[in-house]
């Protein structure tokens, strides 16, 4: 696919704005970008980047579908919604979670790519261990008791300790 005259423009400021980050990319054809950021609780989102006639979007996996509390879950993401910048949370026809966002084409500088790229980052990062413990506490749970019973480590599980932790209410742990 070719880009137009303006279109190769921004995929320029694109290009420049991610050679100066210093983040792990891949330019997959022009102006169709994929940036790996590294996080702390989600250790790393990709982001896709691509630019088109009058828009740049963004698109980026945060976590898959749910297995259980949907409702939980698809509310607090759209409770989020109404903080965010640049992009929102959504998901597919899978129910899997994204993060995505698009800014109109004329409106794309080196500093908006980093704003946008910042948010991605800071969204996936700091809502994935609340997406977890909603929407995966069962399996966390048998996780946590298959590592107590057998005497692993748990360090992985850290982050869910304080619940993991406290009797159910059947009494068990």
């Amino acid at each position: 696919m070719t880009l137009s005259a303006s279109s190769a423009a921004t995929a320029d400021v694109v290009r420049d704005a991610l050679a100066t980050t210093g983040l792990e990319h891949v330019e997959h054809r022009p102006g169709v970008f994929e940036v790996v950021l590294p996080g702390e609780k989600k250790l790393q989102t990709t982001a896709r980047l691509e630019v088109k006639d009058h828009s740049l979007s963004v698109h980026a996996f945060v976590a898959r579908h749910p297995d259980e509390n949907h409702a939980e879950v698809y509310r607090w993401l759209l409770e989020r919604n109404m903080k965010l910048y640049g992009v929102a949370f959504a998901i597919d026809h899978n129910g899997d979670i994204w993060l995505d966002g698009r800014l109109p084409r004329t409106h794309v500088t080196a500093e908006e790519v980093d704003r946008l790229l910042g948010a991605v980052l800071t969204y996936a990062d700091e809502s994935f261990n609340s997406i977890l413990e909603l929407g995966f506490a069962t399996s966390i749970r048998k996780e946590w008791e298959w590592r107590i019973s057998r005497g692993e480590s748990t360090r992985n599980l850290d982050a869910f300790r304080g619940w993991l932790e406290k009797p159910r209410e059947d009494g068990s742990r």
